[in-house]
């Protein structure tokens, strides 16, 4: 097991102790004061039906070879959301010794997914990775992130929501609502690497977001994970102003780790008309990707 595997592990379970109190456990609450907030190891142990001295162990990240059953119930002792109960399942997977342990390559867009994000007119449409690299983006989509694709020009790297999020000063007029949104992306950055702990350049990245960015390391140490499907997400756009838009996630089973993002508005709103706005505002007549639009800086500063 790699140490940071079993930080990893240790972390992610203390975090979500801390966060059950006794009486959430149907637990008494006993009298004194608690040292540490949230339940004991020895309390999580009697709900998990397992030792202390074995939940302990566990605690310190001495998790391969731990049965599905017995992860199963550390999930419902510390009531897991879906999201937390994958990702303690990721940390799990990643601590079993490999006899080849191998980086995951970047799965290769298929032709058929630029056709399909091209034809997605009306609404606003990318395809990203774990890491929130813009991979491919309609012209939508291009539009309505306008200032992210802004700020991946001027430092001549592939367009990363999570960079712009929190290294560039227009991301808090951009996201209304910006603590939610850094949130949420901390979150799906810290699922993508208990799914893929290998994924160099996404160690990377949190190494140079947490170097650069207090807001960044304080939610990266909170260890929060997140399934990011459907909601509502708010924007002010320089250009048309705010827009409410319904948003829809979803895995590319033909590219593993890849997720295409959609967003619409409700009829006959505000937020409709703005997007119809935006189309006509900037929207290019070809197909636009990340990688073409790499290529050509490339090209420019050889």
């Amino acid at each position: 097991e790699r140490d940071d595997n079993r930080a990893a592990i240790r972390d992610f379970l203390s975090s979500r102790r801390a966060k059950i109190n006794p009486e959430q456990a149907g637990l008494p609450a006993g009298g004194g004061t608690r040292r540490v907030p949230g339940l004991r190891r020895e309390e999580v142990a009697v709900l998990a039906g397992v030792s202390t001295d074995w939940y302990i162990r566990l605690e310190k990240g001495h998790i391969a070879g731990v049965s599905e059953d017995v992860l199963d119930a550390v999930a419902r002792a510390l009531q897991l959301d879906e999201a937390e109960r994958e990702h303690l399942f990721n940390l799990a997977r990643a601590a079993r010794p490999t006899r080849s342990p191998r980086r995951r390559t970047q799965p290769q867009l298929r032709p058929s997914l630029h056709r399909i994000l091209d034809s997605m007119t009306g609404v606003a449409a990318f395809i990203r990775n774990g890491r929130l690299d813009v991979l491919a983006v309609n012209p939508l989509g291009k539009a309505l992130y306008a200032p992210v694709f802004d700020r991946a020009d001027q430092d001549r790297r592939a367009p990363n929501i999570a960079r712009f999020n929190f290294l560039d000063p227009r991301a808090r007029a951009f996201y209304p609502e910006w603590g939610a949104s850094a949130d949420t992306t901390v979150a799906l950055l810290r699922t993508a690497a208990g799914r893929d702990p290998d994924d160099r350049d996404l160690t990377n990245l949190v190494g140079e977001l947490a170097t650069r960015s207090d807001e960044f390391r304080t939610r990266w140490g909170a260890h929060n994970v997140r399934l990011h499907r459907a909601g509502l997400k708010h924007f002010h756009h320089p250009v048309v102003g705010d827009l409410a838009l319904d948003y829809d996630s979803m895995d590319l089973p033909s590219a593993p780790g890849l997720t295409l993002t959609v967003y619409s508005a409700a009829p006959d709103t505000p937020s409709a008309d703005a997007l119809t706005l935006l189309a006509a505002w900037n929207a290019p007549t070809t197909p636009t990707s990340a990688d073409d639009n790499t290529a050509a800086l490339d090209q420019q500063h050889p």
